[in-house]
């Protein structure tokens, strides 16, 4: 069996705000973690990623470690985490090759014996499906091309049975359903593509579900309509939700709109919170990180919000706003178009690192997640580096 390494890319605003707290390798692309992608081309668990220094504290359940770049001995695939595989792993050779997708090399098999050196490696091309990210916005891309895929492939699983007052507009099969709890009185919609719970999830009555769509164990799904999205485990959702990624454990658990946006773990919105993910124009919505200018090329894109980002009740989030790590997002209803990292408000003021960890000394139990010294020690890092400090 070989090993599997994950190389993440420079740090860089086009992958703000997420960047900041956690490797690249661990953001969700269609249904599943970038890393998860990876290991089912691998068919094994990830060693580690190599990921720029302030991640090297990273830690989280499921992770592997964080390290700096280091040679790789064989056998081994070293894997972009820019690029989300799709499809079946390639037949791999007894010698060196470079997996390729769209001329562009996206990972490196390195037979036994051998040795990887770095990116510049060598080797003939094999293709590899899949898609590259160029930007955390590109989680919506992934999710557009890859959920409706990922989704239809929990059908050959099959499932339990449908509740009774369930009401599907579809294909009953096509609703997948591993040991969730649903209420009578929840729509599912299957004629755009499957819908999966997983283990002790549960839907309340008077919710509309369409497909493609998945929801992470343990995750709450609270009323309103939901479709087109990727929710992680432990998740609270409520409202209209369009098109949206959840890595896991936040929570949206009140009204609002909520389109075409990437929620970061631990977020917590604000009831009545609503994004725009579209212009008056119609046109290409950029971003604004740090003084940069980002072309994303979607005319749809509502939010990124970042790990432990928070909003007040009633903001209202503009298209394409970038709201980072940490963030507490207070005291104007028309939040900027970018808040910059554990920001106080919106004067420009930070919380301090202290008044930080103890938020989420008081948040992560919430979700049987213990703040040990190592997860303090993460948290501590990605402050130090969103600040500056």
């Amino acid at each position: 069996m070989a090993d599997l390494y994950l190389l993440d890319p420079p740090v860089a605003p086009r992958w703000a705000p997420f960047q900041a707290s956690r490797p690249v390798a661990e953001w969700r692309a269609g249904a599943w973690l970038i890393r998860e992608r990876w290991e089912a081309i691998a068919d094994a668990a990830a060693v580690a990623v190599f990921a720029p220094p302030h991640l090297q504290e990273f830690v989280e359940d499921g992770a592997p470690p964080v390290r700096r770049q280091e040679p790789v001995r064989g056998p081994a695939i070293v894997g972009r985490s820019d690029f989300a595989p799709a499809g079946v792993p390639p037949d791999l050779p007894s010698a060196p090759v470079r997996l390729v997708n769209e001329e562009e090399t996206a990972g490196w098999w390195v037979p036994p014996g051998g040795t990887w050196t770095g990116a510049d490696a060598g080797g003939e091309p094999i293709g590899l499906e899949g898609m590259w990210l160029h930007g955390a916005f590109d989680l919506i891309t992934a999710l557009e091309h890859l959920l409706v895929g990922d989704v239809a492939d929990f059908l050959r699983e099959g499932g339990d049975a449908l509740p009774p007052g369930s009401i599907v507009l579809g294909e009953p099969h096509e609703v997948v359903l591993l040991g969730a709890a649903v209420e009578p009185g929840v729509v599912f919609d299957t004629r755009a593509g499957a819908i999966v719970l997983e283990q002790h999830s549960y839907v309340r009555s008077g919710t509309r579900l369409a497909g493609p769509l998945y929801v992470g164990p343990g995750s709450e799904i609270l009323g309103g309509s939901l479709g087109g999205s990727a929710i992680g485990p432990r998740c609270k959702v409520h409202g209209e939700l369009s098109t949206t990624v959840f890595f896991g454990y936040a929570n949206k658990a009140h009204d609002g709109f909520l389109g075409h946006s990437v929620v970061g773990r631990w977020a917590n919105f604000g009831a009545g919170t609503t994004t725009s993910n579209l212009k008056n124009t119609y046109g290409a919505v950029r971003l604004d990180v740090g003084g940069t200018r980002i072309e994303t090329g979607r005319q749809l894109l509502g939010t990124l919000l970042g790990d432990h980002a928070k909003t007040a009740i009633g903001t209202l989030l503009p298209t394409g706003a970038v709201v980072g790590a940490g963030a507490n997002v207070f005291g104007a209803a028309n939040a900027p178009k970018e808040t910059a990292p554990f920001a106080w408000g919106t004067t420009g003021e930070r919380v301090s690192l202290d008044g930080f960890l103890t938020t989420a000394r008081r948040v992560m139990p919430r979700r049987a997640v213990e703040v040990t010294d190592a997860v303090a020690a993460a948290l501590t890092a990605a402050y130090r580096f969103g600040t500056g400090t």
